[in-house]
């Protein structure tokens, strides 16, 4: 009877142990698995950028003047040889009450020999219509032989000496005139004021291209200098876009790669290359307040004109520089890397439990890492692995999809 008891015993006390063993174990830690699966995986570079003009034109005075008002406007569309804008002789500067007054007094003095030398203009002129006479007289006395030869060649020669002295103070007239319109001009400026604005006097600044008006520098009439800018024109069919990459991401860009802007404001992103990577960088601030070495790259529309007409210069968009692009690619998530012991590696589920694996990855795009070696497609590996899983780390896995 004692026997059969302990035979009875002996079950009871492995399902007891059993038991026990069974709820004092680890519970399965919940963790989130994906599928390595194969896809499209595009590389690129993600920054801002902004659009520019590759050739603007400025156009500044050509010499020193008086500007009228420039009436064209921001957006106008202006031809080749279209008047811009046009520019008036300078003014006078002002005299001081002691210049004016001797202003004034060289008006006087002028004026004064002015009617001193018609007076002498006057005299001259009854001079040599009396010579003129005395020898028209003495030459028919001559043919009568009333007066000798010796007597018209006398009045010959004074009435010649009397032509030339009226020519001469006609001549003293006009410089006498011309004396009291400088001094009189000399006057009239002396307040500043535009004495010439005819047509004649006017200089007209041409366009030198078919385009529209980017920018008035200056608006109002009023004097400038020779060089100094007034306008701003382009033609915005040549419109492209800069971006200002990190270096280490420029050295990784060439000529000719794909580029697609996106969030320009349109309904559609917009295809375009690189056309150039300029070779000098510069120092920028960052908003953070990090200094950061930036390279120019110029990218150009591959897309119609009619696709994007509606950008302007200046205008903002966002641009992904396409570096590497496969149709097939081995992925996983970037959150199911790490690294330990040095080595990259991932947690792998086999029968519900974390299995580290090593692998190798090469490339990155967003979320995704292409995976060189190390993992098949249809595993399944933990996306974001917690600080409790290790390997043979029982787990409970929830399989999700990532997009």
């Amino acid at each position: 009877m004692a026997s059969k008891k302990k035979i009875l015993l002996i079950p009871a006390a492995v399902l007891i142990i059993g038991s026990l063993v069974y709820a004092l174990r680890p519970a399965a830690v919940p963790a989130t698995a994906v599928r390595v699966e194969r896809g499209p995986f595009t590389e690129y570079v993600d920054e801002e950028g902004y659009t520019t003009l590759r050739n603007p034109y400025v156009v500044s005075a050509p010499v020193t003047g008086y500007l009228r008002r420039v009436m064209l406007e921001e957006g106008d569309a202006v031809e080749a040889g279209q008047v811009l804008f046009e520019l008036e002789p300078s003014p006078a500067p002002a005299l001081d009450a002691r210049s004016m007054e001797e202003a004034r007094a060289r008006v006087n003095a002028a004026e004064a020999r002015l009617r001193a030398v018609e007076a002498e203009a006057e005299a001259r002129q009854l001079e040599r219509q009396f010579a003129e006479k005395e020898f028209g007289r003495t030459e028919s006395l001559y043919r009568r032989d009333a007066v000798p030869a010796a007597q018209l060649e006398s009045w010959r020669d004074r009435r010649d000496r009397a032509r030339s002295a009226e020519r001469a103070a006609r001549n003293s007239v006009e410089t006498a005139r011309f004396e009291v319109a400088q001094a009189r001009t000399a006057l009239d400026v002396s307040q500043g004021q535009r004495t010439d604005t005819t047509d004649s006097a006017l200089i007209r600044v041409q366009s030198p291209l078919d385009g529209v008006v980017l920018g008035r520098l200056r608006r109002d009439e009023g004097p400038v200098q020779g060089g100094e800018p007034v306008m701003e024109i382009g033609d915005l069919s040549l419109l492209e876009v800069r971006v200002d990459l990190l270096s280490m991401d420029a050295v990784r860009v060439r000529p000719g790669m794909d580029v697609i802007l996106t969030r320009w404001g349109g309904d559609a992103d917009l295809a375009a290359t690189v056309r150039r990577v300029e070779p000098a960088g510069f120092e920028r601030i960052s908003a953070l307040g990090v200094e950061e070495q930036r390279v120019p790259v110029r990218i150009d529309f591959s897309d119609d004109r009619a696709d994007w007409e509606r950008l302007g210069t200046g205008y903002r968009v966002e641009a992904r520089f396409i570096l590497w692009h496969e149709d097939d690619a081995l992925r996983i998530p970037a959150g199911a890397l790490f690294h330990k012991d040095g080595r990259a590696s991932v947690f792998v589920v086999e029968s519900n439990r974390a299995r580290l694996r090593p692998v190798e990855t090469d490339r990155r795009s967003g979320i995704w890492l292409r995976v060189a070696s190390g993992l098949e497609a249809g595993e399944t590996v933990i996306a974001h692995p917690a600080d409790r899983i290790e390997d043979g780390t029982r787990i409970r896995p929830e399989l999700r999809e990532y997009r």
